[in-house]
């Protein structure tokens, strides 16, 4: 059980919205808003943050400010002890994240160190070859991916108040600022607002297209973490006076806010200095080809492009090492739980991830794979926070989240938290269909086959039996917290006590 707390509810919230902001705000919201309804898609992530991701947000905030554990722990807690697995999947999840998104974080800081060489000036530049050359080159991508990984290492390793609440609530503002300044220099652009237009306009038939609904709830999963463990992980460190609601809405907007910004720079450049024609090229581009060969080719033909090349890749380096960052302290956290010191807990994951990303840092198929596999596996993850409540009981959390608050604001979390599941399922079945009839339709059997729907099964089937087989042993190990009636910091063993048995274990397991 944790005794750090964060200093402050400024400090709290940047590290929260740091760890939903990353990679994907920007390069691929702006692709994905340019691709499916513009101004459409925009008003239904919205919807959808204010349905969905707010609401399993207050509820990893519950779990993980009430247990004072990390997701294993808070599963075992509250949904009960032959349930600890679920925690262990989610965490096994985000490692298999963590092991890839080292490499990517890697990428960033390579074209960032290559921004700050003045490369960018030159017309001639061929960011295409630039792109191969690199990605060719194991030397590169795996040193970067070791330096990524280690400078992570070096935070995380250094606790909450030296380590990640001191760096995030200056680098999360900072980044705010660059993100606001690259959306100010697209819009001062010629030609600027046909990009906008792109992602602002609103055509009403398609609020009737099912695909730009779930593309956009596909946007807001992968971009806010609600449901991923990781805010569960930071609100371990939360205040007892923080305020869940207010916060969640908050991190949920914050992250929005960047996406926005993002968009409007990036489809704001794509059109003024390039044809509709050369923008829909970059928007097809892919995430990889969009922010590194597209998008970087512009900065060339743009007054200022070397200082705003600078800044858009330390914007994209500082979004996805923020991100990194959540995902290694929620593996992290989960070790000291089993009453392992923070350096060697660290520098456990550290070690493992700066192997297992060797994969992917020299093979961008592999890497694809393991993307497409983790990232539809955090949906499985949103439904168990989902399950959590449930088991838990939605009346007795609404009553210890919500309190006094307004009959339609916990009637609105109510049916958001017996909604998710059903959601979530439906936006799994949508990416099923996607590799079934898209990705791999004559190879979905095939395990091998980076996009295969037995790959990803395959894959979630082998992280299960792991956390089924070590259910009981993760259930022991895990320490004691406030709902076991351990005291937290500054509280007597009587009223630890009274609380745990004013807080009844679920039916399955009295």
């Amino acid at each position: 059980m944790s005794t750090e707390r964060f200093g402050s509810r400024f400090a709290f919230l940047a590290a929260s919205i740091g760890m939903a902001v990353g990679a994907g705000n920007i390069w691929r919201f702006p692709r994905v808003a340019a691709e499916w309804g513009g101004g459409t898609f925009v008003i239904a992530c919205v919807l959808i943050n204010l349905v969905w991701a707010v609401p399993l947000l207050m509820a990893e905030s519950f779990m993980g400010s009430k247990s004072r554990l990390g997701t294993v722990g808070a599963f075992r807690d509250f949904v009960g002890r032959r349930f600890a697995w679920m925690g262990g999947f989610m965490t096994l999840v985000t490692l298999g994240i963590a092991f890839y998104y080292s490499v990517v974080c890697g990428w960033a800081l390579r074209y960032f160190v290559h921004s700050l060489t003045g490369a960018f000036a030159d017309p001639a530049l061929d960011t295409q070859a630039t792109w191969d050359s690199f990605t060719a080159s194991p030397a590169q991508t795996i040193g970067f991916h070791l330096l990524a990984i280690a400078l992570i290492g070096v935070i995380v390793a250094r606790g909450l108040k030296g380590g990640f609440e001191s760096v995030l609530k200056i680098a999360l503002p900072a980044l705010f600022v660059i993100m606001a300044i690259l959306a100010v220099r697209a819009l001062m652009l010629p030609g600027a607002a046909d990009g906008v237009a792109t992602m602002f306009a609103v055509d009403g038939t398609d609020f009737l297209d099912v695909r730009v609904w779930l593309e956009a709830a596909s946007q807001v999963a992968f971009s806010t973490g609600a449901g991923f463990g990781l805010y569960l992980t930071y609100s371990v460190y939360s205040r007892r006076s923080e305020n869940a609601a207010g916060n969640a809405l908050i991190v949920a907007g914050g992250n929005y806010l960047v996406s926005l910004f993002a968009g409007v720079a990036v489809l704001g450049t794509l059109y003024a200095l390039g044809s509709a024609a050369a923008a829909e090229e970059a928007v097809a581009g892919g995430n990889e080809g969009l922010a590194f060969i597209y998008f970087a080719r512009l900065f060339p033909e743009m007054s200022g492009g070397v200082f705003f090349s600078v800044l858009f890749f330390l914007a994209l380096a500082m979004a996805a090492l923020s991100s990194l960052i959540a995902f290694v302290e929620l593996a992290a956290r989960n070790l000291m739980d089993m009453g392992v010191r923070r350096p060697v807990a660290v520098g456990s994951v550290v070690a493992a991830s700066a192997l297992a990303g060797i994969p992917s840092a020299v093979d961008l198929d592999f890497l694809a794979n393991q993307d497409f596999v983790w990232g539809i596996g955090l949906l499985v993850s949103g439904i168990m926070v989902a399950v959590a409540m449930l088991r838990y009981g939605l009346g007795r959390a609404r009553a210890e989240i919500l309190g006094s608050a307004p009959s339609g604001v916990r009637a609105w979390w109510t049916v958001s938290i017996v909604g998710a599941p059903l959601l979530l399922a439906v936006l799994l079945g949508f990416w099923v269909y996607l590799s079934v009839a898209v990705y791999a339709p004559d190879t979905w059997w095939n395990p091998f086959d980076p996009f295969s729907l037995a790959t990803m099964l395959g894959q979630w089937a082998l992280a299960l039996a792991v956390v089924l087989a070590l259910n009981g042993f993760l259930a022991r190990r895990i320490k004691a917290g406030p709902m076991s009636g351990a005291p937290e910091p500054g509280e007597t063993t009587d009223a630890s006590a009274a609380r745990a048995g004013s807080v009844p274990e679920p039916e399955s397991d009295r």
